[in-house]
């Protein structure tokens, strides 16, 4: 039987998935929970500020168009907790001029849809060390 050589990239980081769109949601997640993440989801932007300040994850995996409360506005209000996490933005809006805003609010990584898993647990395991 052979030993498993590949350590889980992710294993123990809390992290938290926050999209609308119930299939992509569900992928993350998934890849992420394969690679050793605890992790939470949700669906719309208020849900997601009230996770982050009763049980903060380390990183979120935030969309940009959410219902309820804006991946900006939600940016904005958790970059301002006392310990925020790191914030991967995902999106299918290709404008640089929201690229530009996002990393003016303190984004650590922003990912255009359809987002490469791979290339989301790489980013996720650089920004988490």
């Amino acid at each position: 039987m052979a030993e498993q050589t590949e350590e889980l990239r992710l294993a123990g980081k809390k992290i938290l998935v926050v999209d609308d769109d119930v299939e992509v949601r569900a992928a993350i997640d998934n890849a992420l929970q394969a690679e050793g993440a605890l992790t939470q989801t949700c669906g719309d932007g208020n849900t997601a500020v009230r996770v982050c300040e009763t049980e903060p994850p380390e990183l979120v995996v935030l969309d940009m168009m959410l219902p309820k409360r804006s991946g900006f506005l939600v940016l904005e209000r958790i970059k301002n907790l006392p310990s925020p996490p790191r914030v991967i933005m995902v999106t299918a809006n290709e404008g640089k001029r929201h690229q530009q805003y996002a990393e003016s609010i303190g984004v650590d990584g922003y990912l255009l849809k359809p987002v490469r898993l791979e290339r989301l647990i790489t980013l996720a395991r650089d920004l988490l060390g």
